[in-house]
């Protein structure tokens, strides 16, 4: 009986002695004990109704237990939907309806909110071994038939917004996760002698699919850490090879004297995504360090798409070359039409790594994939000669903050439900530490006296911590053009400096 995930990143640790994952109490969970725990929690979501193909939503904190819930819903033929754990009440239960779960496991500490809004099964993860699903995975068999699922199956969901309408859930089969692991451990040379700082969150493609797929497919370490800390990577630097992270860790990283090319003469690898790298952050880092950051670039519905390569120039401002297996094309946004070396024109992807369309969506789905297998990414970019490609700007608004996406329709919507709004316009700029700012210009009604301090109020309770606007930006009127459409490149020059 095969399962593709499962018998190519779990099944060959079943009898692995060597440590795969060491956590921040000090604990090394080697590999064949951490099979063992998979399996132990693989019986309880049969035992609670898990069935091959149902769904398994994740909001859970970030600990070796949450690793092996994911390698259990592998294991026993289910769909993984991991959420980020600042999504708020009403965002949660907006995926919970669309997504249908047959189960929803949850940090304990929102177990008595969340058991009185869903009658689907709960149960809870603690990283202090509160939860329930921790207690009876304890006293479970490390015993599992595995279900069998196929290269096409579905093997996670994962949510992603537009900038319309609500976020979608992008459905990945075993074969897109697997492929994209493949391409990724051979282009980078992971291998079994690595060890990498994992300090990312894991309920996105970076941190789950690109991180730990990765780890696993190549029997690597990792050292798991909650959360980032500066002092905890510092301190981790010396005995490790890879470090993958987002922008954010990097100019951090770069304010501590400590960071010095002798702290990282062990390492080989030091990645960064989910989010633009500044040129300036590039270059800072190699004269501190010695060591260029290798920039790649994905997203939720393709996984990764391109790098920059582990051997040879690593160029600031571009992110690199297709991946193998990977067709990469730059199109003309009207026509479709692929387009020369040297034109800016649509991202357009093509491979094993592209998802198999969204969820209760399928209008959707026709619109960004093409019958011909491209997908339509939404950012706009342009080819070198050589095959590399540069993103030179997004078509739609989307702002990355932190390596979080952040839709500004979404933000708006909730700003304009406050009393006293007429509108209001969400939009990025600029920020060295997070790699954009939310901003919001608002327009208030005729006689509204609303405040900055007044719209927070009612907006930051219905929207995750990542999502709130920095400033509020009171104005007479929003610029426009001459369709009536509102001209946010107006104001992120506007108010970019």
């Amino acid at each position: 009986m095969t399962n593709t995930l499962y018998d190519a990143l779990i099944a060959p640790h079943i009898h692995n002695n060597n440590p795969f994952m060491q956590c921040d109490d000090g604990t090394v969970l080697s590999y064949a004990d951490w099979v063992k725990r998979v399996t132990q929690i693989a019986n309880v979501l049969a035992e609670a109704g898990v069935k091959p193909g149902d769904r398994i939503l994740v909001q859970a904190p970030k600990f070796a237990d949450t690793i092996a819930l994911y390698g259990a819903a592998i294991q026993t033929g289910a769909v993984y939907l991991p959420l980020n754990t600042a999504y708020t009440q009403a965002e949660l239960t907006y995926f919970a309806q669309d997504a249908e779960p047959s189960l929803i496991v949850c940090d304990t500490k929102d177990a008595s909110r969340i058991e009185g809004t869903f009658e689907t099964t709960i149960l809870t993860l603690g990283s202090d071994g509160s939860g329930s699903l921790t207690k009876l995975a304890n006293k479970a068999a490390d015993a599992f038939e595995t279900a069998e699922r196929g290269s096409d199956d579905l093997a996670a969901l994962l949510y992603t917004s537009g900038t319309t309408g609500r976020s979608k859930g992008a459905m990945l089969s075993h074969k897109n996760l697997l492929s994209n692991a493949r391409a990724l451990t051979d282009l980078w040379e992971i291998t079994d002698q690595d060890r990498l700082i994992h300090a990312l969150p894991i309920f996105h493609t970076h941190g789950l699919f690109v991180a730990m797929n990765t780890t696993l497919l190549a029997g690597a370490q990792v050292r798991f850490m909650a959360a980032f800390s500066q002092d905890a990577v510092i301190a981790e630097i010396p005995k490790s090879t890879m470090l993958m992270g987002v922008p954010t860790f990097y100019t951090r990283l770069l304010d501590d004297p400590r960071l010095t090319k002798e702290l990282c003469a062990g390492m080989r690898l030091f990645v960064s995504g989910s989010a633009p790298l500044l040129a300036e952050t590039h270059t800072a880092f190699e004269a501190a360090t010695g060591h260029r950051i290798l920039e790649r670039y994905g997203m939720t519905e393709t996984n990764m798409i391109t790098s920059n390569p582990f051997e040879g120039d690593r160029i600031a401002g571009t992110v690199g070359h297709a991946l193998p297996g990977t067709e990469v094309i730059i199109s003309d946004p009207e026509t479709g039409k692929p387009l020369p070396a040297g034109e800016v024109g649509m991202i357009e992807v093509r491979g094993d790594n592209v998802f198999q369309g969204y969820l209760n969506m399928p209008e959707k789905t026709r619109e960004e994939l093409r019958e011909n297998g491209f997908f339509i990414t939404g950012d706009l970019g342009v080819k070198s000669e050589d095959g590399r490609i540069s993103i030179v700007g997004r078509q739609k608004d989307l702002i990355i903050s932190g390596g979080y996406n952040i839709y500004p329709k979404e933000i708006e919507d909730v700003i304009n439900d406050v009393a006293g709004v007429l509108e209001s316009a969400v939009f990025g700029i600029s920020h060295a530490d997070f790699g954009e700012s939310v901003l919001a210009a608002v327009i208030l009604e005729p006689g509204a006296t609303l405040d900055d301090q007044a719209i927070a109020g009612q907006v930051e309770p219905l929207l995750a911590r990542f999502k709130h606007p920095r400033q509020y930006i009171f104005k007479d009127a929003l610029p426009r053009n001459t369709m009536g459409k509102v001209q946010k490149n107006v104001l992120r020059d506007e108010y970019g400096a």
